[in-house]
């Protein structure tokens, strides 16, 4: 019978996610992840298989926990509210030192590569489209904004300005918190 891990696996993709999310795809290597994971490469390769396979893993991860935090503020305060506060909320977890995206990262590194991993980026970034879609649809039929534009449009722009923010924020001289409030302010006028 075979030996249980004697490790947390998400609390590992969670580290893993922090030193591809910071140092990037290519930055990072095997040496780093069994440095960060506390592991040696037969226990890496048996609980993960590979860089890619973990990397994915850890894409899956940050937008998994991106959404079920703006959902959560959604079912706290409303989609609108939940859309004002966003900005915010996307800065205050930059807490390993990256601002940026970590699934637009991933999309601008492996694109012209045609890494797998990129279009995997790229599927996790339209569902967070799709979710401000949806929060911007449900913020209409609220009446709490305009039934005057798409929430689609809307969502593309309100994502648009988000990844703006968050590469801004990652300059050293920039107020990113004054921009997340002009982002915010910016959806009372919907």
């Amino acid at each position: 019978m075979p030996r249980k891990p004697e490790y947390d696996r998400d609390a590992l993709i969670e580290r893993a996610r922090d030193v591809f999310w910071s140092q990037g795809w290519a930055g990072t290597s095997l040496k780093d992840l069994e440095g960060a994971l506390n592991m040696r490469p037969g226990s890496f390769y048996a609980a993960f298989g590979s860089k890619d396979a973990l990397f994915g893993l850890a894409l899956d991860k940050y937008a998994k926990d991106g959404a079920t935090r703006l959902r959560a503020l959604a079912a706290k305060h409303g989609p609108l509210e939940a859309l004002k506060m966003h900005p915010h909320a996307v800065l205050s977890t930059t807490h390993i030192g990256a601002k940026a995206c970590m699934l637009a990262k991933t999309v601008l590194e492996l694109q012209a590569r045609n890494h797998p991993l990129a279009q995997q980026a790229g599927q996790h970034l339209k569902q967070m489209e799709l979710l401000f879609t949806d929060l911007f649809d449900q913020a209409q039929k609220q009446q709490k904004i305009s039934g005057n534009q798409s929430p689609a449009r809307l969502a593309r722009r309100y994502q648009s300005d988000l990844l703006g923010l968050r590469m801004s924020a990652e300059r050293e001289d920039f107020d990113a918190a004054e921009l997340a409030d002009e982002i915010s302010l910016s959806l009372n006028l919907l």
